[in-house]
């Protein structure tokens, strides 16, 4: 197998845990303090086309009226608030495909509900919401349109009390941490394996990575190396900005002190010309008319700078 796996491989670890109804349940009602057990509750309806960059979005179902839509990151993006709006606007279009929009009656419409859990490597606060409204070129108080997205950070130490009532949620982060301590030492196909054997004996998702112990590991080296991409081309972002607005500032010296000089040497320029026609005794109104039409000054500079050549 190669380090690299195939990039047309959209699937996530995660993506692969919680398409299992049983497991969505156990986040559903961690996250809600419910407690369902028929995972035939569950109505599925997350899109399996790429809509947008080839991304399709992780896991979304219907519950209780309530519409869920759960990302996992280990990146972050602030532009999730955009994506959600496309999702939730393809699922609410297949929704409500039979009903009529041009009836007298009020369609219905299940509750949204939007969820991130992340796990990357960068610092982020336990909780955080992101808001499509922050993109807004001009932001008021109360926006016409917007979509309120939950951030979890589900990293070691951070949100303990939903991991430990989502148990797969907790054993999942716990092989997130295993890929990454063996990934320090390890090539990323090694440190997957081990990994996942570690899991197996220790009872972290073991009947899972048991049975698809193969379909892990090449989602896991696919998931792993477009994160560190994802980092890499971030830090070259972020340099390439750092450099854009160095180029700014010199830019913006340089031209200053040109102006400076230019003008310094314009008013030199100006001054000698004053002073030779002075000393050749020229009528002050002449020399008055002379630097207006030389020099293409308005005739308050020029009185100005005739008073000041005067004193």
């Amino acid at each position: 197998m190669t380090e690299k796996a195939k990039r047309n491989y959209k699937d996530t670890v995660f993506r692969m845990l919680f398409k299992k109804p049983q497991y969505a349940l156990s986040l559903y009602n961690a996250l809600n303090n419910t407690n369902y057990t028929d995972p035939a509750l569950l109505r599925f309806n997350t899109l399996e086309n790429a809509i947008y960059m080839n991304f399709k979005n992780d896991i979304s179902f219907l519950i209780a009226h309530q519409m869920n839509l759960y990302e996992h990151q280990s990146t972050f993006n602030p532009n999730m608030p955009l994506r959600d709006l496309f999702y939730i606007s393809d699922i609410i279009q297949e929704y409500v495909k039979d009903m009529s929009l041009y009836s007298s009656k009020l369609i219905r419409l299940p509750n949204p509900s939007f969820i991130v859990f992340y796990n990357g490597l960068d610092s982020m606060p336990e909780r955080s919401v992101l808001k499509l409204s922050d993109a807004y070129e001009l932001l008021t108080d109360n926006p016409s349109l917007d979509l309120k997205i939950n951030v979890l950070n589900i990293n070691p130490g951070m949100n303990e009390d939903l991991k430990n009532k989502c148990p797969v949620l907790k054993e999942y982060t716990l092989y997130v941490e295993l890929v990454r301590h063996y990934r320090q030492f390890l090539s990323l196909t090694e440190a997957v394996s081990h990994a996942i054997e570690d899991c197996i004996q220790n009872n972290i998702l073991r009947e899972f990575l048991f049975k698809q112990k193969s379909e892990v590991i090449k989602v896991s080296i696919y998931e792993y190396d477009e994160e560190r991409e994802m980092r890499l081309f971030r830090q070259a972002e972020r340099e390439y900005a750092m450099e854009l607005a160095m180029e700014e500032v010199t830019k913006s010296v340089t031209e200053k002190v040109t102006k400076a000089v230019t003008e310094k040497i314009r008013r030199e320029s100006i001054n000698t010309f004053i002073s030779a026609l002075q000393e050749l005794k020229i009528d002050e109104a002449l020399i008055f008319q002379k630097l207006t039409e030389k020099f293409h000054l308005t005739d308050a500079e020029a009185h100005d700078i005739l008073y000041a050549n005067s004193r």
